[in-house]
């Protein structure tokens, strides 16, 4: 996929117009982008259209209108775009309840290394937080960037129907998920 310019996002002015459209067709588009990994972990899976949405408001949020701005957001959030041979996620740690996130947090220290993806028993790990760490001794983040690296022989089994499967291998979250038929086809899109 091509990487965001500045031409093809909206001013900041144009933006305010067109955004209640735009913000309801990107979160019809998220759908079957995210898949929920038990209750509290959610993959949510990145594409050009999703970035840009990150990036408008970013942008209107900031009131950034300025040239400079506008790059430092594309330099940020462009590398979330996927490049045709992989699938890049925002994984999300969510709980409610601020103290039992805090423990959570800690109990799961180290859980973006081991989130996996397996498409007809070939199995890839996700190559996580490339922009800087997110865990340390103490705890996780409860927000981390993932890379999931598939080989042609997983993207030809993708593309032919074989079940795409995500996992934790996290002792302390130990979850899978099968991606249905509505998610495959909309993150098969992003080999193209």
């Amino acid at each position: 996929m091509h990487k965001l310019t500045p031409d093809d996002l909206l001013t900041l002015e144009a933006y305010a117009r067109e955004r209640p459209q735009f913000r309801r067709a990107v979160l019809e588009h998220k759908k079957h982008r995210v898949l929920h990994l038990g209750e509290h972990l959610t993959l949510l899976f990145e594409d050009r259209r999703t970035v840009q949405y990150q990036i408008q408001e970013m942008l209107r949020i900031e009131r950034i209108f300025e040239a400079a701005g506008i790059q430092d957001e594309l330099d940020a959030y462009n590398p979330l775009i996927p490049d045709g041979g992989n699938l890049k996620a925002t994984l999300l740690v969510e709980y409610e309840d601020e103290q039992q996130r805090r423990r959570e947090l800690q109990r799961l220290r180290g859980l973006e290394d081991h989130i996996e993806l397996q498409v007809d028993g070939d199995t890839v790990t996700a190559i996580a937080d490339e922009d800087m760490p997110r865990s340390n001794d103490d705890k996780t983040s409860a927000v981390h960037f993932l890379r999931f690296e598939l080989t042609p022989a997983m993207r030809t089994a993708w593309n032919t129907g074989a079940p795409v499967v995500l996992r934790s291998t996290h002792l302390a979250a130990l979850l899978a998920a099968t991606l249905n038929p509505e998610q495959r086809c909309a993150l098969a899109a992003d080999f193209h």
